[in-house]
């Protein structure tokens, strides 16, 4: 396993590492979203810009700085084969949740992870405009601004709080409307499930296939803050996959989390059979 491959000194020198990094490259994108500076579309409905490839450019130099031997995968590189050859590698999304960004709006992080063996094992995720920087060591917990992290709690669905839009509490996807409320839906899919550790909210879940540099900063924060995070069928989330996507998440509370799941695939065959023009059932 990753936790005996490395000594608990290098370990807290990565946390160090990372979360200099990413408190950095936070402050970087913070001048260019003050700003406004310049952005266009890498592909349709796929936001970039100055500010996402010069932090991308100032976490790698610092990390590989640092860590010279490691791998790298990040959003906005070119990926290359050479990171499957790495047992440690960092898994970096320059700025997550663009669209925030361009709208002046605060939910949008930098996310940092080290996975080891295809575990992540170290995490900072820094939102500068919200005055937020999250951290994470495997085995020892996680922190926001220093005060230890905690998951809610929460044993039954009365009373859930879900980062989603407030229309889809009642959709007709669902077995049944979400006996709770909406709360705050920041376009970073990280913060979202950060929310989750900062109990701000007992669940999150999305269906859609999403890449592995979008929450491997936060499952850690959210795992290690007494959290349950899976791909949609309840599976571990692997990283540094030579495809490097996950298929989906459910995360929760630890008593919520298999109920969670079980509606996520609800509303999945749902709305497949909805394509199908049949009933879910069918």
């Amino acid at each position: 396993m990753a936790d005996s491959a490395a000594p608990a000194t290098r370990r807290q020198s990565d946390l160090a590492v990372a979360v200099r990094a990413a408190h950095a490259a936070g402050e970087l994108a913070l001048r260019h979203f003050n700003a406004k500076s310049e952005w266009w579309d890498k592909s349709p409905g796929n936001p970039v810009g100055v500010a996402d490839l010069e932090c991308d450019a100032y976490l790698k130099e610092r990390l590989l700085g640092a860590r010279p031997d490691d791998g790298w995968l990040s959003e906005e590189t070119a990926d290359t084969a050479d990171r499957l050859t790495k047992r440690r590698l960092w898994v970096v999304d320059p700025i997550d949740g663009t669209r925030d960004f361009i709208r002046g709006r605060t939910g949008w992080a930098v996310s940092v992870a080290l996975v080891e063996d295809g575990e992540v094992t170290v995490a900072a995720l820094a939102a500068p405009a919200r005055g937020q920087l999250f951290a994470a060591l495997r085995g020892r917990g996680s922190q926001l601004n220093g005060k230890r992290l905690r998951v809610s709690g929460l044993a039954t669905l009365d009373g859930i709080r879900l980062p989603i839009d407030a229309a889809n509490m009642n959709a007709a996807f669902w077995p049944e409307p979400w006996p709770g409320e909406a709360v705050e839906k920041p376009n970073s899919l990280a913060l979202r499930m950060a929310k989750l550790a900062a109990n701000e909210a007992d669940a999150w879940m999305e269906g859609r296939t999403i890449a592995e540099w979008d929450v491997a900063a936060s499952a850690l924060i959210l795992a290690e803050a007494g959290g349950v995070v899976t791909d949609r069928a309840g599976e571990p989330l692997a990283f540094n996959k030579p495809d490097p996507v996950l298929h989906g998440i459910a995360a929760a509370t630890p008593a919520l989390h298999g109920v969670v799941r079980d509606r996520l695939d609800h509303a999945l065959r749902s709305l497949a059979a909805a394509r199908r023009g049949r009933s879910p059932a069918a």
